[in-house]
This record gives C-alpha cells, sequence and structure tokens, in this order.
C-alpha cells in the first residue's frame, strides 16, 4: 500500500536508463505540483537507488515540459491522501514529505535535475537538494512564498546562501520573482542551459560520464563535498584525508589504475 519501493505510483514514474534511475515527477495536468502519491514515490525512489549498487546515478525531471510548481496543499489536505494508503504512509512517518523533497534525506548516489518549464516554489527548494542541474532555456525558477505571505519552508533561507551569492539569494527569496534559466545560470543556480526539450538528454550525458567512473569514489567525493562544507578548513582537510585514503586500497582503484595503463574503459565491481 502507498507505493512499492523503487516501482513509482500514479504521479511518479521510475525508469531504468542503462546505470541511472529516472524519477520523473508525473502529475502535468497539475503542473506537477506536489501530491502524497509522488512525495511517496520521490521517498522511495531515492531509497531504492541507494539500495541498488547497480545503480550510479539518479536523475529527476518531470513530465510534460514542467518540472514542479510546488506543493498542492489542497491534495495534502484532501481524502486523495487515503488512497493506496498514501495517508498511512505519511502518518507512520511525519517526516517522509521532507525526506522526498531532499530537505532531510541525502542519496548517496550522485542526482542530476533536468529541468524544462516551469521550477517554482517547491520545485525550486527540491532543486537545491540536487548535485548537478540541466534546464531547458524557457525553464522558470523563482520561491514566490513571500507574495503569498509564506515562508519557504523546504530548507531555502538556509541552503541557498550556501549556493549562491547572498544578494543573489535574498533577491530571489524577498521579491518573490521569477528567474529565467539564463538568470539562474548567472547566479550559479544552474549548471547548463540547453535547448527546450534536451535537458533530459543532457542529464543522461552527464550521468554517463558519472557512471563510467569508480562508484566508491564518486559517492566517497560526494559524502566529502558535503560533510566539509561547514567546517574549518583544518577541519574539512582530515576529514578528507579519512574519507578518500581507503578508496586507494580498494580493488575499483586497482582496476582503475590498471585500466589506464592497458588504455582500455575499467570493469569497476564496488569492490
Amino acid at each position: 500500500m502507498g507505493g512499492t519501493p523503487g516501482t513509482g505510483t500514479e504521479h511518479l514514474t521510475v525508469e531504468r536508463v542503462g546505470a541511472t534511475l529516472v524519477l520523473t515527477l508525473n502529475r502535468p495536468a497539475a503542473k506537477n505540483a506536489l501530491s502524497p502519491p509522488m512525495l511517496v514515490g520521490l521517498y522511495d525512489g531515492w531509497l531504492a537507488a541507494d539500495a541498488d549498487d547497480d545503480i550510479r546515478s539518479v536523475v529527476l525531471t518531470g513530465a510534460g515540459g514542467v518540472f514542479c510548481a510546488g506543493m498542492d496543499l489542497k491534495a495534502l489536505a484532501g481524502d486523495g491522501m487515503a488512497e493506496g494508503g498514501y495517508r498511512d504512509r505519511m502518518k507512520a512517518d511525519p517526516d517522509l514529505h521532507w525526506k522526498a523533497m531532499l530537505r532531510h534525506y541525502r542519496p548517496r548516489k550522485p542526482v542530476i535535475a533536468a529541468v524544462e518549464g516551469p521550477c517554482v516554489a517547491g520545485g525550486t527548494e527540491i532543486l537545491q537538494g540536487t548535485d548537478i542541474r540541466v534546464a531547458g532555456e524557457s525553464a522558470t525558477f523563482g520561491l514566490f512564498e513571500v507574495r503569498r505571505g509564506l515562508f519557504p519552508i523546504g530548507g531555502s533561507t538556509v541552503r541557498l546562501q550556501r549556493q549562491i551569492p547572498r544578494t543573489h539569494a535574498l533577491e530571489m527569496l524577498l521579491t518573490g520573482r521569477p528567474y529565467t534559466a539564463r538568470e539562474a545560470e548567472h547566479t550559479g543556480l544552474i549548471g547548463h542551459v540547453v535547448p527546450d526539450g534536451t535537458a533530459r538528454a543532457k542529464a543522461l550525458e552527464i550521468a554517463e560520464q558519472i557512471n563510467a567512473c569508480g562508484p566508491l569514489a564518486v559517492e566517497a567525493v560526494k559524502a566529502s563535498v558535503y560533510e566539509t562544507a561547514e567546517m574549518t578548513e583544518t577541519d574539512g582537510l582530515a576529514h578528507e584525508l579519512a574519507q578518500g585514503w581507503p578508496i586507494f586500497a580498494t580493488a575499483d582503484a586497482k582496476e582503475g589504475a590498471k585500466a589506464f595503463a592497458e588504455k582500455r574503459p575499467p570493469v569497476y565491481r564496488r569492490t
């Protein structure tokens, strides 16, 4: 009930593309607004990706040329939560929606966002929990909460200023205005702007580059980046050594060196 881990729900599609798990917000008629089935499917998708050693990366995108227009408060409060056991799932874990939105959960696998169309309010908040971000040129971003007398409680007042310059973060937070993809790229919120309709393809291209690398090394590097972000340089460097040095003793590290010497693609086995 309430979704089987890794299989998706009526509002969240799960697809395997090689070693990449693609999670698609699939409620385009409602601009992919976050609903209980979507949140449960998202959380289960993160768990499924981390539990499967054959999955090396995740792409998060939206169906119908839309990423996500934020939270559907009506759906969250309505009787629809009872359908499929979603009310039971969310009652059993009151933190589930925050984990789904990557506020209280960080996948150990790299997460690449492929954004088309609106990515606003809760959509922009989820975006801040992803690692690498690609957007179609007509995509739009923004945190509209203050315009409605609300607070962007999905983590934006904490995370945004750590991801882009504070002046840009405060302007986005305090004006509640929409941002174009080029503006988002200029601030550093987005890494790539591509022609409309190609964000998913670009995200999968990046995922393939990640998938070709040593998975133990990739996961350790991601962990080190986040875990040292708020440390002093001295503490961070010490943590980096503790995190990274064991990677050199792995069979994958030896395979990487051997493959390089033999001028062939490496075959990594997470050992």
